[in-house]
C-alpha cells in the first residue's frame, strides 16, 4: 500500500480505498490496521485522530512507536522494495521483543542477549535484524525520539560465505531434469546474474530490442543485458508458454499471472527429486540462489567487466559471487 499523494498526513497515515474510491484514513502499525476517520475528514482532524489514538493506546513512547514513525518516513520509502520488504520483517521481530520498552531504555547488552539468542537458529538473521535495529534507533536519535544507539558497538556474528559453485556437469544434469517454466528461470538467471526475485517478476515490457531491462530488486541497479544466441533462444521458449495462457510476465502460471516464488519452490523439489533417481552420483547440494553465483564465476572477462556485468558496487560484493576456482600457471607448465 502506497502512501497517496496528500501532503501533511501523520507518519503510518495511508488513505484506505474500497474497490479503488477512497473510504477512509487508517493508521497502519506492524501487527494491525485502524480506521482514524472518514476520507471527508479535514487534515486537522486526521491529525486530532492519530494523537487520540495514540494516547489511547500508549502514553509512553517506546519501541513500537518509534518503530512505526520509522517506517512512515522518506528514509524507509526510498529503499528499494525489496529492502523494504525484508526491513519489516526484521523491524517486526524486534518490536516483538523490546516493543513495550522506552527506546532510552534499551541497552546494548539486551541487543546482544538478542543477538545470541537468535543466532542459535539462524546467525544471518540475527545480523540482518541488528542492522535494522541500527538503522531505527539511528533514525530516532537524529529525530529527538532516543537518546543513543543502542546497536552501535554490537558485533556481528561472523558469516562464512557460501561457497558452492555449481559445475557444468551439475547445471546439464538440473536442466535435464525440470519443467519448462523452472528451465526457463534458470537460464535467465544464469545468462543474466539475475536473482530469483528480479526473474519472477519479469514482464515482456522489459524485453527491448537491444536486450533485457533489468532493475535489481534489492539494489535498484538498472541493466539491459545484451542478447546473446542463447538468450534469445530461451526467450523464445517462454513465449511458448503463452499460446493457451498470455500473460504479461514472461514465465507465466498455467492459469496466468506469474510464477511465483512458491511455485519455483515446488518445481525445484520435483526437479530435486528427479536427479536423485537419474543421476544419484551428483550432489544436490546447491539452490537456485547459487545460480546467480555460477553465471558470473563463468562470465569471461576482465574484472571491471565481470563487475559491470554482476552489477554488484564492491569488488568485495562481487567476490562473495564468484567462485570459479582460478587455474594459475606452475613452474614449467604451458601458459596461455
Amino acid at each position: 500500500m502506497r502512501k497517496p499523494k496528500i501532503s501533511g498526513l501523520p507518519p503510518s497515515v495511508y488513505v484506505h480505498k474500497r474497490s479503488g474510491v477512497p473510504e477512509s484514513f487508517i493508521l497502519k502499525r506492524l501487527n494491525s490496521t485502524k480506521v482514524l476517520c472518514k476520507i471527508t475528514a479535514t487534515p486537522a482532524e486526521v491529525w486530532e485522530a492519530y494523537e487520540r489514538e495514540l494516547q489511547t493506546t500508549s502514553l509512553d513512547y517506546t519501541v513500537s512507536r518509534l518503530a512505526i514513525d520509522y517506517l512512515g518516513s522518506q528514509n524507509f520509502n526510498d529503499l528499494a522494495a525489496r529492502t523494504q520488504k525484508d526491513r519489516k520483517i526484521e523491524i517486526n521481530n524486534l518490536v516483538k521483543v523490546f516493543g513495550e520498552m522506552k527506546p532510552d531504555n534499551v541497552e546494548p547488552r539486551h541487543l546482544r542477549q538478542y543477538m545470541d539468542s537468535r543466532g542459535e537458529n539462524s546467525k544471518t538473521q540475527a545480523n540482518h535484524e541488528l542492522s535494522a535495529a541500527s538503522v531505527v534507533f539511528a533514525w530516532g536519535y537524529e529525530r529527538g525520539r532516543c537518546k543513543t544507539n543502542p546497536a552501535k558497538g554490537i558485533k556481528k556474528f561472523k558469516i562464512k560465505p557460501r561457497d558452492r559453485y555449481i559445475t557444468d556437469t551439475e547445471y546439464n544434469a538440473l536442466m535435464a531434469c525440470t519443467e519448462a517454466r523452472l528451465r526457463i528461470a534458470i537460464e535467465i538467471s544464469y545468462l543474466c546474474a539475475a536473482r530469483q526475485g528480479d526473474v519472477l517478476q519479469l514482464t515482456w515490457e522489459q524485453i527491448y530490442d537491444d536486450g533485457i531491462f533489468i532493475q535489481q530488486g534489492k539494489t535498484g541497479k538498472k541493466q539491459i543485458k545484451e542478447w546473446s544466441n542463447r538468450l534469445r533462444a530461451v526467450i523464445d521458449e517462454a513465449k511458448l508458454l503463452h499460446k493457451e495462457f498470455a500473460s504479461t510476465y514472461v514465465i507465466n502460471k498455467n492459469n496466468g499471472g506469474n510464477l511465483t516464488a512458491e511455485g519455483l519452490r515446488s518445481a525445484w523439489k520435483r526437479a530435486m527429486l528427479k536427479m536423485e533417481q537419474d543421476y544419484p552420483n551428483i550432489e544436490r547440494t546447491f539452490t537456485f540462489h547459487d545460480i546467480k553465483a555460477k553465471g558470473i564465476s563463468d562470465f569471461e572477462g576482465t574484472l571491471s567487466q565481470k563487475q559491470q556485468f554482476s552489477g554488484h558496487k564492491t569488488m568485495a560484493q562481487l567476490n562473495t559471487y564468484d567462485r570459479k576456482v582460478t587455474v594459475v600457471p606452475t613452474i614449467g607448465s604451458s601458459t596461455k
